[in-house]
């Protein structure tokens, strides 16, 4: 395991996206399995490096002293929801093909959005919403601007 690998800021903070999972095992699957992860820790929670970015898998539960009235579970109904995950591509297609190939779930092809990006959704073991996208050259070109 590189020091890139271990999941402790050195300066600043980084980035994870918490997931409430009915099974680690399945979920780690899917995320390794189809998305390429890494796992650094197996389980209690799972930690997974995807790409530049982490993902930490854990059972539901009940309170805890620093988060006293609130329950973790999966989602109940995967058609209603507050947050997903995004990930940005630099080719959806071959995104879309290959984890199509691996077993990953889409609900649509990758679509026009407008002439600003692709994009397609699928689900993860839990239902979890994961979008995928890739920005269109005149999206990136007017971020360019934005930024520059």
């Amino acid at each position: 395991m590189s020091p890139s690998d271990i999941p402790v800021a050195q300066t600043g903070f980084f980035v994870a996206h918490f997931l409430t999972v009915a099974s680690q095992a399945k979920s780690k699957e899917f995320y390794v399995g189809i998305l390429g992860g890494k796992v650094v820790k197996e389980e209690n929670p799972c930690y997974i490096k995807l790409e530049n970015s982490w993902i930490i898998l854990n059972s539901g539960g009940g309170p805890t002293p620093d988060k006293p009235e609130v329950w973790l579970a999966p989602p109940h109904d995967p058609n209603h929801v507050s947050s997903f995950l995004n990930l940005r591509v630099a080719d959806i297609r071959a995104c879309y093909e290959h984890w199509s190939r691996k077993g990953a779930q889409f609900l649509t092809e990758p679509l026009d959005n407008h002439g600003r990006e692709l994009r397609c959704y699928m689900r993860d073991p839990d239902g979890y919403l994961i979008e995928v996208g890739q920005y269109s050259q005149a999206a990136i070109d007017a971020f360019r601007k934005f930024a520059g």
